[in-house]
């Protein structure tokens, strides 16, 4: 007996250094290849394919040298040498997909070393920890004379390294950047504090993410609102929110479109971040929209301003008047149902958010192709957009299924024709000076001024066209995340992306846009939502019916006040009216306590169903391993007992 406990003993210890040494064999003979495994769904840490085909069409070496600061670890930099170490594994692979083409060097720039100066050379900085070192994670990518760098590799931007590291290999192979131009009312440029506030030391308005993110891009130029023409330079307009745009404008964007530029206008009939004087004075009430009538109506295409899309499946919550979760189903979180996953622009972004957007409705002209890139589901409505601000409650009493998929952002292609068969189209203020040069007129020849404006698009062209400014705003599009260097902001969602994949479209470098669209991911409960739109569904209904009794008890109240001819004696009734009275107050009581259980049923059962994946998702895998466990125990047993 004693013999065999022994045994047992050793092959024990036996088999578990066996193990050891084979799993450590494993790992040397697999760190040699510098293959990872991503078992993530959206294969979000494996090379995408845009940025193999930039590195496949690599024509001259590329040098990329990555600095680090080693040493000892710290708390505040073993976070960092983490990441660190991701980068360098990502850079690996670079260097193998490139076949030859990237040569990665690495250095340790330690204070007053030559390591610190060659960072300082190539614009790579250090960042200051709070106990007083620098610490530096940055890298240059070097190619002739051309240099790019990425001055400090934030590990809060890990989803957005790839797109870094692919973008500014792009940018050394083409050194000049597209000229990008931003038409928009609003202070996308930032907006200087005025002398008084800044005595009170509050700081202006920095520019909006969005204008940061294309200058690293992009030749980033202003253009007016009141611009007669589009500078020929332009190879891109973008229009944020062009609300009141003259028709001179318009004209101006016409003729830029017809000499074969591109156009993305970000259009918008309730515009939440527009914060003009008039705005605080109504109470933060939102302000007139934005639409590009003359230009839309000649594309064959319409856009309410007085109208938003509500989507039962899109809905998203926001803090109510008590500070409890209110449904708004005209604020809308797009998923994949939602997007074009067929179009290059879409197919990667899973998730954008739209607050009170608008629709394009219409059949566009002949020679013009539509494509819809983002879109409801057909459990949506048009609804009021100052009732859809006010409340969102409101909306989902009311709320009636068109059945329709309305087009909130769209692709024009094709032969564009002008708006303007006319001509140069004349200003308000200019038809006061017709009275007065009338009579000059009659006493001189008719003379027509030459028109020579362009009638239609030599080739083909694109617009865009999305209904939502609000999606650029940087409360909307970034979430703030607090790091050991102080705020930093990350993407919230995929709305910024497509802003650029637009841009990177139009401006012919697609590659980038696989790239940066696996930026953000986001996996929302759909069947959680399809059950709560049921839930809602089946009580709102009876909830309709108990306000409308209700409401019609208290109007039969305000009608027996009324029946008393003589105002002294209004409030004098008979017997009979009395009697009336009493019970129609008491069925309204009685109504209103119903409807307040009904409406705490529907928010009980929602929380339920919450509480109940949640507990699912908690409790599956361990129950699975326990399972799993209690099988092979009773297996190995039985096994055993044969014996």
């Amino acid at each position: 007996m004693k013999r065999k406990t022994i045994e047992t003993i050793l092959y024990s210890v036996g088999g578990v250094a066996a193990m050891a040494i084979i799993l450590i064999a494993f790992n040397v003979i697999a760190g040699t290849f510098k293959q990872r495994v991503d078992l993530t769904k959206e294969r979000a840490f494996t090379l995408s394919q845009g940025t193999r085909a930039i590195l496949q069409k690599l024509d001259t070496p590329i040098k990329i040298r990555f600095y680090c600061t080693q040493g000892e670890p710290s708390a505040e930099t073993v976070f960092l040498r983490n990441y660190a170490k991701h980068v360098e594994d990502l850079l690996a692979e670079y260097k193998q997909a490139a076949k030859g083409k990237v040569t990665i060097e690495k250095y340790d720039p330690q204070p007053d070393s030559d390591a610190e100066d060659s960072a300082r050379l190539d614009g790579v900085e250090g960042q200051m920890l709070r106990n007083g070192e620098k610490f530096y994670l940055g890298l240059a990518v070097a190619q002739l004379d051309e240099k790019q760098a990425i001055p400090f590799l934030d590990p809060n931007r890990e989803r957005l390294l790839e797109y870094d590291l692919s973008r500014a290999i792009t940018r050394v192979g083409t050194p000049d950047k597209p000229v990008v131009g931003i038409m928009s009312p609003l202070p996308v440029f930032g907006m200087p504090s005025n002398p008084m506030m800044a005595r009170m030391g509050q700081q202006g308005q920095q520019p909006w993410v969005i204008v940061n993110e294309l200058k690293d891009d992009f030749n980033v130029q202003r253009v007016a609102m009141d611009v007669d023409k589009i500078d020929d330079s332009i190879k891109v307009l973008v229009a944020i929110h062009p609300r009141d745009i003259t028709d001179k404008a318009q004209f101006a964007i016409d003729q830029f479109i017809m000499r074969g530029g591109k156009l993305i206008a970000f259009l918008d009939p309730l515009p939440m971040m527009d914060t003009r004087e008039q705005n605080e004075m109504l109470g933060s009430m939102p302000n007139s929209g934005s639409s590009l009538d003359k230009l839309l109506k000649a594309w064959g295409l319409s856009f309410d301003t007085s109208k938003v899309v509500a989507d039962m499946n899109f809905k998203m919550q926001l803090a109510g008047r008590s500070g409890q979760p209110q449904d708004a189903p005209a604020v809308m979180a797009l998923t994949a149902e939602g997007l074009n996953t067929e179009d290059i622009l879409t197919s990667q972004i899973d998730n954008v958010w739209l607050p009170y957007a608008g629709a394009f409705i219409g059949t566009p002209m002949q020679g013009l192709k539509e494509t819809v890139l983002l879109k409801s589901t057909k459990d949506s409505q048009l609804v009021d957009g100052f009732m859809a601000h006010l409340s969102g409650e409101n909306v989902m009493k009311e709320f009636k299924p068109s059945g329709t998929q309305y087009a909130l952002a769209v692709r024009l292609s094709g032969k564009f024709k002008t708006a303007f068969p006319n001509g140069v189209p004349e200003d308000k203020k200019d038809d006061q000076k017709k009275d007065s040069d009338k009579k000059d007129a009659d006493k001189k020849p008719d003379e027509k001024k030459a028109d020579d404006s362009l009638k239609e698009t030599k080739g083909d062209n694109t617009v865009i066209l999305v209904g939502d400014a609000d999606m650029l705003y940087d409360r909307v599009a970034l979430q703030p995340v607090q790091t050991l260097f102080g705020t930093a902001y990350s993407p919230a969602n995929g709305n910024l992306s497509f802003a650029q994949n637009a841009i990177e479209q139009m401006t012919g470098d697609n590659n980038l846009i696989g790239v940066r669209s696996r930026a953000t991911v986001a996996r929302p409960f759909t069947r959680v939502k399809a059950m709560e739109t049921a839930a809602n569904e089946k009580f709102q209904s009876e909830i309709k019916r108990l306000e409308d009794t209700a409401s019609d008890a208290q109007r039969k109240i305000n009608e027996l006040q009324q029946q008393k001819k003589d105002k002294d004696q209004r409030f004098i009734l008979s017997p009979e009216q009395s009697a009336e009275l009493a019970k129609l107050r008491t069925e309204e009581v009685e109504t209103r306590k119903h409807l307040k259980q009904v409406q705490k049923d529907l928010r009980k059962e929602v929380v339920s169903l919450q509480t109940t994946v949640k507990w699912v998702n908690i409790l599956a895998i361990p129950f699975a391993v326990m399972a799993s466990g209690i099988v092979i125990a009773f297996v190995k047993r039985n096994k055993t007992s044969a014996k």
